[in-house]
């Protein structure tokens, strides 16, 4: 818990009093609870989820918790509101978690679930769910059409409590805006969880039939199937991610002058597309397009890329056309999408003095005006071994200055935005070409970091642009460790960019 934030602490804290609240009265001498069925359902829920905790089973498939959402409605139905909340308290307590702190994030998802069937079963009990139900023998049979109108009611109140929980912890957790924090979720979730809910139906109508719970366990195939379905496509997520890192690590092996700079253009990326609240779906296609926008390196010769020198102007006629190769690499990743527009022309301007084509203002694509200041900014940030990075702050305003003519304003105060919120965080060391520099936290404006010593410009040709002069652009963004100004016209020679000459 200590890894949470104290607001976060603070939430699950409020979550797990108002889940205990809800569930109290259950305990109550009195009640009236059937915990046989308590019981029963409570260790159904438990054993789904177990699997998941299994090395050899876990790894193999992946369970999600969605696929068990059948049976916590099917508790929300048969159970009163109280006595429902305890169902997925065990079960929520021992799944499996991807990602640290474990322990946080069991104890939510246990109050969450626990809040989340507790509505659902006060809604089903509001409209009188549980006489429809049926129950042994043929004189009471399930009163059908009507038991769909309370299950679907359910399952709404379901979807919409989940919803809001998981866009709450978010914004206390990530600390987002609650409208982005919201967004998409509902839609994403609505309709999944309406079909959770007619399954939960069939399971409930069936453990009220004479046939009694056994009848019921069969429902749990098409959840053992949705598993399944769900293996799969974590078997391809995992190839889709192998064949970006190995893409990664080529490039980084090949320009060592860069090392480690894409995955931070990635996570760059990631925080401009939060601001400016750009769909879950879509933040991940431009993570993997910030991630790969210098795949192209791939197809440009080592020794210009390591050239020790100012490079001629064939080489950098061969250094701009690494976009075009970088497109041609992946043309053929179809789940790369939008992505490999961005990789295309991440390097086009606004005012149309970009390359490779000349694309000016909303012609460039959106990911591409993303990836370009995520890339530029990392560029300017990150200590290399010939030159020192510049504060954070010193960065969002040579950016600020280019704005509208070479970025994207938008993009720009969206990463500025994002910069306040969340600071700007490396790993605790950067490996650059020569050396490994320590680097520190820069948090809201913050600079980013002291190095071990000074370093200098590999050449004594000229100093670092000076604001107001040039912006640097992704990757190695001098000459052989000297920098390139521009001329008046924001173009260096050899058709250089104003971002200096931009690897």
């Amino acid at each position: 818990m200590r890894a949470t934030p104290l607001a976060a602490r603070a939430h699950i804290l409020a979550a797990v009093v108002c889940a205990t609240l809800c569930a109290l009265p259950a305990l109550r001498p009195g009640a009236g609870i059937a915990w046989t069925t308590v019981g029963l359902l409570t260790a159904l829920y438990l054993a789904c989820e177990l699997p998941g905790r299994c090395r050899l089973v876990g790894s193999s498939v992946p369970i999600s918790a969605g696929s068990f959402f059948p049976l916590l409605l099917a508790a929300a139905f048969l159970l009163p509101p109280a006595a429902a909340a305890l169902v997925a308290i065990p079960g929520s307590l021992v799944g499996r978690v991807e990602h640290a702190p474990a322990r946080a994030r069991r104890i939510w998802r246990a109050a969450q679930l626990s809040l989340t069937v507790w509505a659902a079963s006060c809604v089903h009990g509001l409209l009188g769910g549980g006489a429809t139900l049926g129950g042994p023998g043929p004189e009471r049979l399930p009163d059908l059409p009507y038991a769909l109108l309370p299950a679907c009611a359910a399952a709404l109140a379901f979807s919409l409590v989940l919803t809001a929980l998981d866009g709450s912890i978010l914004a206390t957790a990530e600390r987002l805006p609650l409208r982005h924090a919201w967004s998409g979720l509902l839609p994403r979730s609505l309709g999944p969880h309406l079909v959770h809910g007619l399954a939960g139906l069939m399971m409930a109508v069936l453990w009220r039939s004479s046939y009694g719970p056994v009848s019921a366990l069969f429902v749990l195939l098409p959840m053992y199937i949705s598993c399944w379905i769900f293996s799969q496509y974590h078997r391809e997520h995992a190839a889709h991610r192998a064949t970006i890192r190995a893409l990664v690590q080529a490039v980084d092996i090949k320009d060592t002058y860069t090392r480690g700079h894409s995955e931070r253009v990635g996570r760059a990326s990631v925080l401009i597309a939060r601001e400016l609240g750009m769909a879950e779906d879509r933040l991940e296609v431009l993570r993997f397009a910030g991630i790969l926008h210098d795949v192209g390196k791939l197809c440009v010769p080592t020794r210009v890329l390591r050239k020790d020198g100012p490079l001629t102007p064939e080489e950098r006629r061969v250094i701009e056309l690494h976009p075009e190769y970088g497109h041609e690499i992946v043309r053929g990743i179809g789940f790369l999408g939008e992505a490999r527009e961005a990789i295309l022309h991440h390097h086009e301007r606004l005012d149309g003095s970009g390359y490779p084509y000349g694309l000016s203002g909303r012609e460039i694509p959106e990911f591409a005006r993303v990836v370009a200041v995520a890339d530029a900014f990392d560029a300017m940030t990150s200590t290399r071994s010939y030159r020192r990075g510049r504060p954070v702050p010193a960065a969002v305003e040579e950016l600020k200055r280019c704005a509208g003519t070479q970025f994207d304003p938008q993009m720009v105060r969206a990463l500025a935005r994002g910069l306040d919120r969340h600071g700007w965080s490396t790993a605790s060391t950067v490996v650059t070409a020569d050396e490994t520099v320590p680097v520190a936290r820069a948090g809201g404006g913050a600079g980013t970091g002291a190095v071990r010593k000074p370093v200098r410009p590999r050449s004594p040709d000229g100093p670092e642009p000076a604001a107001g002069r040039a912006v640097p652009g992704d990757g190695r963004d001098v000459a052989g460790g000297r920098a390139v100004a521009t001329d008046g016209s924001g173009l260096a020679s050899g058709a250089q960019s104003s971002v200096g000459r931009t690897r």
